[in-house]
């Protein structure tokens, strides 16, 4: 009895090492309630040396500004390229408190040539609800090089910079993860197996059945009562959970560089492929290229074959691309 226990549980391992890696849920799935959210604002980049914007609009907007301090200036007394308007924007992560701080991004709506050196006024920024979230204000940084001074950098874009720690967050989003009881997990990558497989860890590392996959992105999962006034470490128990996800046979193709992302699993059937005057064939599940004994019939093996006999990265990518097409490549191809 107890051999054939163990055989089981040597047949159980081996099985789990063949899908993958296991990996913990926090890594592959979120908290439903717990989201990032987008933050925007008008504001106005001063400090510019001639590169703002050409219109009237900037020059209005700083009178307004300074009527708020009791001085009076008009439009026209103002009128220069030294400033432009622009966009603002932020992602706010969960959980973040007034006081912390976020990264913004500045983008030019008008016909300011550039932003350097150039620095934005206290600019609110709204959520999708209209309440004001965070206030942001600094000196923008363009990043990137003058390519003048060195070919192998980046060329700086001059009219989208961005101010690290920028803005600082003025009113919490309000979460709610817990609903009836219950937390509902959501998967990045949806996917019926996957969702299923994380039912059962989770049921398994609690040794109660309190956890249901609803659909492909969704396991719902009940707070026992022992946890109820603990939530945390509930959620930080289930975040460490390892599950092997299950993921669909891919291959990615970049014909802009010739890269090839792909499986090394991605089976492929018997054919013949004649390439300059060579052969691959693969026959009863094994390749055979060339002077190269016969190996198991994976994509990574093709490659690897059709390499061996000089075939370039742009005609492997219209090899996959015929064999797909021939229905011989069981794996969906995605062109970049």
């Amino acid at each position: 009895m107890k051999k054939t226990c163990v055989c089981v549980v040597v047949l159980m391992l081996v099985s789990l090492l063949s899908f993958g890696a296991l990996v913990r849920l926090k890594d592959i799935a979120r908290f439903r309630g717990a989201r990032d959210n987008q933050l925007f604002g008008v504001g106005v980049v001063i400090g510019l040396n001639g590169s703002g914007d050409s219109g009237t609009v900037p020059s209005t907007l700083i009178s307004n500004m300074l009527k708020n301090f009791g001085i009076s200036i008009s439009n026209q007394d103002l009128k220069s390229k030294n400033a432009a308007i622009v966009i603002v924007t932020a992602d706010i992560p969960p959980y973040f408190k007034p006081g912390m701080r976020l990264d913004i991004q500045i983008s030019s709506i008008g016909d300011a040539k550039s932003l350097a050196n150039g620095i934005l006024l206290q600019t609110p920024l709204y959520g999708a609800d209209g309440i004001v979230y965070a206030v942001s204000q600094g000196q923008i940084s363009l990043g990137g090089a003058d390519i003048k001074a060195s070919i192998n950098l980046q060329p700086r874009y001059t009219v989208v910079g961005t101010i690290p720690g920028g803005a600082i967050v003025e009113k919490e989003i309000p979460i709610q993860i817990v609903d009836a009881k219950s937390v509902s997990l959501l998967l990045s990558n949806p996917d019926f197996t996957t969702a299923a497989r994380v039912s059962q860890a989770i049921d398994t590392k609690f040794g109660e059945r309190i956890s249901k996959a609803i659909d492909a992105s969704t396991v719902k999962v009940t707070v026992p009562d022992v946890f109820f006034d603990d939530v945390i470490t509930f959620l930080s128990i289930i975040e460490e959970v390892e599950v092997i996800p299950d993921v669909a046979s891919k291959i990615v193709i970049n014909e802009r560089t010739g890269t090839i992302v792909m499986g090394g699993g991605v089976r492929v059937e018997d054919f013949t492929v004649a390439y300059g005057g060579f052969y691959v064939t693969i026959r009863n599940g094994k390749y055979t290229a060339g002077d190269n004994p016969g190996v198991d019939s994976s994509v990574e093996n093709l490659v690897s074959a059709l390499k061996s006999i000089g075939a370039k990265p742009q005609d492997i990518i219209g090899i996959l691309q015929a064999m797909n097409q021939a229905g011989v490549l069981h794996a969906q191809i995605i062109v970049m």
